[in-house]
């Protein structure tokens, strides 16, 4: 097998580092996984320190190589996909000079508010902003303040010290990346979230000047951009050593996990549709234009496919509403209760959840802990159930959360298709959740879409990062992609419960219309 060429593919989410060998057609041949904590902050704050990324990162690529000898001395290449919108700020020497500001910290929501308010306007931005930004960027920064040009902000306005230190800001990808080569740089569907990017032609994206001076920020302190594609630099010789590489490997730029989740669904074509369900949940298709829908959050981004935009429409926790549900809820370790780790707890719920009926007894699960991002821009959403009655049990609970994180992505997926100007079918459904053959027949059902479970759905990160850097390398071009995408199952919709979800569907949708008000006087900063 040594003549493959392979892959060290670095899959950087919420909870830690998974490391993978991947050759360059997409078979994964071996994963690793390291976990990083995180810290939850009064005032809206999530955090993470860097140097426990790198750490994670060395660990769980010392240990996937070592066990490997004979297919590492066949990688070529390192790739890193990362966290979307999770910034850091170092010094000239690479340094952190604080944590990590991650996607889920909205503390620069007052910053960005500051920024685009004013009369006349719309949904919270000025007619001024809206025509500044929208017809260069694509749309303008998030009411949520969980841009990464919101993080930019909120330090510069509130650690000013910190801020004059910082050389560059860099989103988390482009760390990794520093401490892989020494290079300082990001690419240009990673900088999106910055707002400070003329995108009009996808093919020539750069700074805009006049963005940069609105925001208030230093030109300087942003990183210089390349394609995703490019080749960024080769191994550190020290870093090479701790992970038991050459240092002639080679790392390539890269993208975000938006994007290579993209790549390693298969879904690249004109008007090709995914979901992931991690953490959080998005549904994405592929367009060849640059649109935007005000209303709904959502817009064409780079991806890293030349010539080709993407349009997401983002859920800020899905499946981190069935880890909430099992941990904080289900079994809470106080006083009252005490109890044995399963081995596998959410095969556990995944089979309870099965011996409920359709919807739950009209249960209604709202997926709003952290705030929602789209289709609505709203920090102040909770979650919780809805219409829970005395022949309500912990099962149907369980089977809620499953349809509450569907019933809102059916409600992105509206829009996304309406932004797509067609119904969006299949849908190629990838992370975690994708494991989970109930909770695609779920989705299947609830969106009324064909869903098509891809093979090893939990790699598909580390795939699309090895497939970009394959691409970028000259072994596959993003067009033998599709072929080289391997279905795990296909689940189509049944038409027994389709009244039922679309009354459920109605319903959830009206209890936000109706009570999003008294979110925000419940949680208002």
């Amino acid at each position: 097998m040594t003549h493959i060429p392979y892959i060290l593919a670095i899959d950087h989410g919420t909870s830690g580092i998974k490391a993978a060998i991947v050759s360059v057609n997409g078979e994964i041949v071996d994963h690793a996984f390291e976990k990083t904590p995180i810290a939850f902050l009064a005032g809206g704050g999530a955090e993470q320190d860097p140097e426990d990324w790198w750490r994670a990162l060395v660990a769980a690529a010392a240990r996937l190589v070592g066990r490997n000898p004979d297919c590492s001395k066949a990688i070529i290449c390192v790739a890193v996909s990362s966290t979307f919108s999770t910034t850091v700020a170092v010094n000239r020497k690479g340094r952190p000079l604080l944590n990590a500001l991650t996607w889920m910290d909205s503390r620069g929501a007052a910053e960005v508010r500051k920024l685009v308010s004013g009369f006349p306007g719309i949904n919270g931005y000025s007619l001024a902003t809206l025509a500044k930004w929208v017809p260069k960027t694509g749309g303008a920064p998030t009411l949520s303040g969980k841009d990464d040009i919101a993080h930019v902000l909120f330090i510069k306005n509130t650690r000013p010290a910190i801020y004059a230190d910082t050389y560059m800001f860099l989103p988390s990808k482009d760390y990794l990346n520093l401490r892989l080569t020494g290079e300082f740089a990001s690419s240009y569907d990673a900088m999106q979230l910055f707002w400070a990017t003329d995108i009009r032609d996808v093919d020539r994206i750069a700074y805009d000047k006049k963005l940069i001076r609105a925001m208030g920020i230093d030109a300087e302190k942003l990183p210089p951009m390349m394609a995703a594609t490019d080749i960024l630099g080769t191994l550190k010789k020290d870093v090479a050593g701790q992970i038991g590489l050459s240092p002639k490997v080679r790392v390539i730029s890269c993208s975000p996990d938006h994007q290579t989740a993209c790549v390693g669904s298969g879904a690249v074509s004109d008007f090709s549709a995914h979901l992931y369900v991690g953490t959080s949940s998005w549904i994405q298709t592929v367009v060849p234009f640059k649109k935007t829908d005000l209303l709904h959050s959502i817009a064409s981004f780079p991806t890293a496919i030349p010539g080709k935009y993407q349009s997401v429409n983002e859920q800020d926790l899905a499946g981190g509403c069935l880890a909430h549900l099992f941990e904080k809820l289900l079994f809470y370790e106080n006083a009252l209760y005490a109890r044995d780790q399963e081995q596998d707890p959410y095969a556990l719920l995944d089979a309870i959840a099965g011996a409920v009926a359709p919807g739950s007894d009209k249960l209604i699960y709202l997926p709003w802990l952290n705030g929602e991002r789209t289709p609505v821009d709203d920090i102040t959403l909770r979650g919780g159930f809805f219409n829970m009655g005395k022949t309500h049990t912990q099962d149907h609970m369980i089977r809620s959360v499953l349809e509450g994180v569907a019933l809102n992505t059916r409600w992105s997926l509206k829009y996304v298709e309406k932004f797509a100007g067609r119904t969006l079918e299949p849908i190629h459904f990838i992370g975690g959740g994708a494991k989970s053959a109930l909770w695609c027949q779920i989705f299947a059902d609830v969106l009324n879409r064909r869903i098509c479970q891809v093979s090893r759905p939990m790699q598909a990160n580390a795939r699309g990062a090895a497939w970009i850097a394959a691409v970028g390398l000259g072994y596959i071009s993003f067009d033998d992609i599709p072929a080289l995408t391997r279905i795990a199952g296909v689940y189509t919709p049944g038409n027994e419960n389709r009244g039922l979800y679309d009354e459920l569907f109605d319903v959830f949708v009206a209890i936000y219309k109706r009570n999003r008000k008294l979110f925000k006087r419940l949680n208002a900063a």
